[in-house]
């Protein structure tokens, strides 16, 4: 039988899917993946050189680099993260108009008025109180500033096409071991109130979905993060060796022809008045 789950925010800065170097490698595929929808987001949101740009919950950094070409020479990102893994990548970066800060996003106050925009990707989803963390980020925005949240709205329409039932019981046991930690997968449902309650206006969403098959770039999103984390899953007390090995591996059997329907993730941009 699988041990008894553990909470998954450590006090030595880890996270819930980890922060080792597998990780890393998974996040940077992650970003190639999603940086064609960041970067429209960034336009959209009209973030622009000379501005400064806060990256909250910077993990090692991926995002940063994008941010500091938007914002160029004139411009400066500030990056938040708590993660000692991910700070070490982050500064190995060197960008020199980034500053990094060693902080606890859902704990620590950001500043106050000094922003012009304000990104995060996935970050609210893992956390207890987002409600907080969203404060934070309004604070810390000067009037007119604007805030970009890339955010699940549905992560349980995650499903394979045909269905398969090994995959159907992975991303249950995902969303338990999220839930279990005090996250909620599908933060964007809620974001909204808590943009309002900070004192920012919502003025844009859209949904981010894809159907794929098994030679599209995007597949190697959802196969990457099935192969790290289903170890991370027995890890943490989800499910045994045995269940962690065929989960790692269960895509290389799908039957030709097998669609995926990708997690729903919503942009949403919010304005501070």
């Amino acid at each position: 039988m699988p041990a008894a789950p553990k909470r998954a925010l450590m006090s030595d800065g880890d996270y819930l899917l980890g922060t080792r170097d597998d990780e890393i490698a998974r996040l940077g595929l992650q970003h190639r993946v999603w940086r064609a929808q960041m970067l429209k987001g960034f336009r959209l949101a009209r973030f622009a050189p000379g501005q400064t740009i806060l990256d909250v919950g910077a993990g090692p950094g991926f995002a940063t680099a994008d941010l500091a070409d938007t914002v160029g020479p004139d411009g400066k990102v500030i990056a938040f993260e708590r993660s000692p893994n991910f700070l070490a990548a982050l500064r190995s970066r060197a960008l020199p108009n980034v500053e990094v800060r060693d902080a606890d996003v859902a704990e620590n106050d950001l500043g106050e008025s000094f922003a012009d925009g304000a990104w995060t990707r996935w970050l609210l989803a893992f956390l207890s109180d987002p409600a907080r963390t969203v404060g934070h980020i309004a604070r810390a925005l000067k009037p007119g500033g604007v805030a970009l949240f890339h955010e699940y709205i549905d992560y349980e329409a995650w499903r394979l096409v045909p269905p398969s039932a090994e995959q159907h019981r992975y991303r249950d046991l995902v969303v338990k071991s999220w839930r279990d930690s005090g996250g909620e997968p599908d933060a964007a449902l809620e974001l909204p109130n808590h943009l309002a309650a900070a004192g920012l206006e919502l003025v844009a969403i859209r949904p981010m979905v894809e159907i794929i098959t098994a030679d599209d770039p995007w597949w190697q999103w959802p196969a990457s993060f099935i192969a790290i984390n289903a170890h991370r899953l027995q890890e943490l007390g989800y499910c045994t060796s045995g269940e962690a090995a065929s989960f790692a591996t269960m895509l290389d059997h799908a039957p030709p022809g097998t669609r995926m329907l990708t997690p729903v993730v919503a942009e949403l941009i919010a304005i501070k008045r």
